[in-house]
């Protein structure tokens, strides 16, 4: 079994800073990133703590459905489901969470729902079927059935943008991305739009640096490719999702294009379907941790509370600064 000093060691920091934080000692004076990292240790090595043993008899189990068809591909991985449940041990001793990927059409027993992205009336009307408890991520409600996170979508691109030409003072900013349209609609139309709509505003669009074609690392890599060998890279680009991203920067590395000397790259992130291979990178996460953390607040308040009364709540999303741009 795994010891305090196995997640110390994991998260590189003291086994008196594991344990304190394990359990919840409000007066440690650590940041919000060693926080998460030493529960994301624990949670990977499955070391309990004496103090969440006890927690454990008394918790509520719950499953919780994530509606994620209107963001990813039906036959992509949405690896951020795996990280909730350490998210939760985070947040609560309240409960002990498993959550569960929800498929359109198939029946699932949940106890909630956390549902991601723009539905049709009668995709809520299967997710209402589900359960009564229903937090919709980034959606177009204008009724007040239901609890809502809105994250400001718009926002984020315009200060990344402003980053990127303004602080940083690149000449151009370019695309490479993809759109997928599957059964349940279009992914990925939104974001690109967002960005020639941003950039035409300010008299910086420029099309022949655009590269669009399909969600998947080889598109990325074939766009990435062309786009080098046609001399229509614009000196900063962004990537349209993760997939894109590592094919994209896979053909960077064999044609010899430095990040960010070169080029500079940042990567549009929403829902994580691969595993991160740059955690050093400039992205822009749309679903950032407090996207979750207020999500799972609301679910929890509608459960145990029977809440009827629905609430709204706006983040922004996160642009963060790495090494690529």
């Amino acid at each position: 079994m795994a010891t305090i000093k196995d997640v110390a060691q994991a998260a590189q920091v003291s086994a008196a800073a594991v344990s304190r934080v394990l359990n919840k000692d409000d007066n440690i004076s650590v940041t919000p990133e060693v926080r998460a990292r030493i529960f994301q240790a624990a949670h990977a090595l499955g070391y309990v703590s004496p103090r969440q043993r006890r927690a454990a008899e008394h918790k509520t189990h719950l499953v919780i459905g994530v509606a994620d068809w209107r963001i990813i591909r039906p036959d992509r991985h949405n690896v951020r489901l795996s990280s909730l449940s350490c998210l939760v041990q985070m947040m609560t001793d309240q409960y002990e969470v498993s959550f569960v990927r929800l498929t359109f059409g198939e029946p699932q027993k949940v106890d909630g729902i956390i549902a991601l992205g723009v539905f049709s009336k009668k995709e809520i009307d299967f997710l209402r079927s589900l359960s009564f408890a229903i937090v919709f991520v980034n959606s177009n409600q204008h009724n007040y059935e239901f609890d809502q996170v809105q994250v400001d979508f718009d926002r984020g691109q315009e200060k990344m943008v402003s980053y990127l030409l303004d602080q940083k003072r690149y000449t151009g900013l370019g695309y490479i991305g993809g759109i997928y349209d599957g059964p349940n609609g279009r992914i990925g139309a939104h974001r690109l739009a967002a960005i020639q709509r941003i950039l035409e505003e300010r008299g910086q669009y420029d099309p022949s640096t655009f590269h669009v074609g399909e969600i998947s690392r080889e598109s990325g890599y074939a766009l990435a490719k062309k786009a080098v060998e046609e001399h229509t890279l614009a000196e900063a680009v962004l990537l349209g999702s993760d997939e894109v991203a590592e094919g994209a920067l896979e053909a960077f590395r064999e044609l010899g294009i430095r990040v960010p000397k070169d080029v500079a790259v940042i990567i549009y992130q929403d829902i994580q379907t691969l595993e991160s291979k740059w955690p050093t990178g400039t992205c822009l996460e749309m679903f950032p941790d407090y996207v979750w953390e207020n999500a799972l607040e609301l679910l929890f308040g509608r459960i145990s509370q029977r809440r009827s009364q629905a609430v709204t709540v706006t983040v922004p999303t996160h642009l963060k600064i790495g090494d690529t741009a």
